[in-house]
Formats: C-alpha cells, structure tokens, sequence
C-alpha cells in the first residue's frame, strides 16, 4: 500500500492507501473520522452512510466519504491526492454574514497581506484576470 494525500480545507494528511481508497484505520489516526456500524464518526458525532463507503477490500472510498459529509472532492488517482472541499451549506452560510473569510496575499512589493490586518474597516476588493 502507498500513501495518498488529503487536502481538506486548511489541513494536509498523508494516510496509507491507493489511488482514491485508503486504509480505514489509518484515516481514521490521521484526521480522526472513523467507521463505524452507525456511520462515519468523529469523536461522539456520527454521521449515517447511506451509499457504499468502502470498496471490496474494505478501503475507505474518499470520494464517497466526501459525499457523505455533503462536501465536493476531486480526486486523482494517478498522484495519490484528493482534495475535499468545504459544504456548499457552509459556504453559503458564511456568504449570508457578508463577512470575507481571512487570506493572505503578497502585495505589489511581494509583502504578505493579511484581510485581517485592516481591522473591522470597510474594505473594497479588486479582482484582475488577464484570462
């Protein structure tokens, strides 16, 4: 078994697995979800499988677990890397506060810049593609 990385919004875990699968067990050290008969948990917090979650080998499928927890992902199989992305439900959520997440960006000098280094200042934001 090789290893596969999952990008899950600001973290990274490295889990033994294959492709698209990966060992049970292993995600379950590495990001603390595990499988259980009622479902995917994480700590107390169990979310039902409805879907096949794993594949005949009793590998974990990301893709499927993604689903399950409402998430988008991508997977490619031929480095070993899926990435998951956050809920649309979450996304939205956030959209509906009018509050911008916080990100850094280098400035025209190559200067990080924080949002968050503004303050509670209204701000205004320009976006440029040359695309």
């Amino acid at each position: 078994m090789a290893t596969v990385v999952v990008l899950d919004d600001d973290a990274r875990f490295t889990v033994d697995g294959f492709g698209g699968t990966v060992d049970p067990a292993s995600f379950a050290r590495s990001t603390g979800w595990e499988l259980k008969p009622e479902g995917l948990c994480h700590g107390q917090v169990c979310v039902p499988v409805r879907t096949q979650i794993t594949d005949e080998r009793g590998n974990l499928l990301l893709a499927n677990f993604a689903a399950a927890m409402g998430r988008p992902s991508v997977v490619d199989e031929a480095r070993s890397v899926t990435a998951i992305g956050t809920a649309a439900a979450t996304r939205a959520a956030d959209m509906a506060t009018l509050v911008a997440p916080d990100f850094t960006l280098p400035d025209l000098d190559g200067n990080l810049v924080s949002l968050s280094d503004f303050g509670r200042r209204k701000r205004l934001l320009l976006a440029w593609s040359s695309w």
